[in-house]
């Protein structure tokens, strides 16, 4: 991984039409392309370029980041989306360094891909996928990661329905199915989420419960953690649960 350096870089500016950053409007060609290297933003904010570099700030707010992704999955599931393609002047940008504004910890389903569903660029979105969106060591590793040097103000827990994992472990707690051994492993992490549900109601139902129970589980175990209280104190970052409906596409973003 490459680190995000300290600071914000200064890049050309094409000042041609762009996106109104706050309300999503769609932008010029030019606009599409430098609008996706968020230090666009800065400059919309009246930072001059010449004190950028010394600054040293996400280039998005968290509730900033959450309407950006609420805008995107909108216009996912409407078929607006807008990044079909990616100008080699922005990949070459980007090789330099990453600022995404978004962190999200989702599931390694194929059928749920965050940039997709989110209508996301290049350099958006700092994605963890891993079945069941379940912590483990390397996924703590690579969640500090995002906080302690991306500075991503955005965290995302992303389940879906119909999750295979979750489905698994409900079948493991209240039917004692067995699983191979790794996967015994990944479900022993998704099990103590499923502690106070019902197993009497129909399966669709339990499944439908267990998926928001087990984002909720994921959220509560980084809550405990001091890295995210430290952040959470100082204002530095919000925590959210969403589950993505396949069907319809639409992200459920939890209360």
């Amino acid at each position: 991984m490459r680190r995000g350096k300290v600071g914000v870089p200064v890049f050309r500016f094409v000042l041609s039409p762009g996106p109104n950053i706050r309300t999503g409007a769609a932008p010029g060609p030019a606009g599409i392309a430098f609008h996706q290297l968020f230090h666009c933003v800065a400059f919309h904010r009246g930072y001059g370029v010449s004190n950028m570099a010394a600054r040293h700030f996400p280039p998005f707010t968290s509730d900033e980041a959450l309407a950006r992704l609420k805008d995107g999955n909108e216009r996912f599931i409407s078929g607006r989306a807008r990044f079909p393609t990616m100008q080699k002047e922005i990949l070459a940008e980007l090789a330099k360094e990453q600022h995404p504004h978004t962190t999200i910890l989702g599931c390694s389903d194929s059928r749920v891909p965050p940039e997709l569903v989110f209508d996301a660029s290049f350099g958006e979105l700092f994605v963890i996928r891993v079945a069941g969106n379940v912590l483990g060591a390397a996924i703590l590793g690579t969640l500090q990661y995002a906080g302690q040097h991306l500075h991503t103000p955005l965290f995302v827990v992303m389940g879906h329905e119909g999750c295979g994992a979750v489905d698994a472990a409900l079948a493991s707690k209240f039917h004692s199915a067995k699983e191979s051994s790794r996967i015994e492993v990944l479900l022993e992490d998704i099990v103590p989420a499923l502690r106070n549900l019902d197993g009497s109601k129909s399966h669709e139902a339990l499944l439908h419960e267990a998926v928001e129970a087990n984002v909720r589980y994921t959220m509560r175990s980084l809550l405990d953690t001091p890295e995210v209280q430290a952040r959470l104190v100082e204002g530095q970052m919000k925590l959210v649960g969403a589950v993505y409906e396949i069907e319809s596409g639409r992200v459920r973003f939890l209360e």
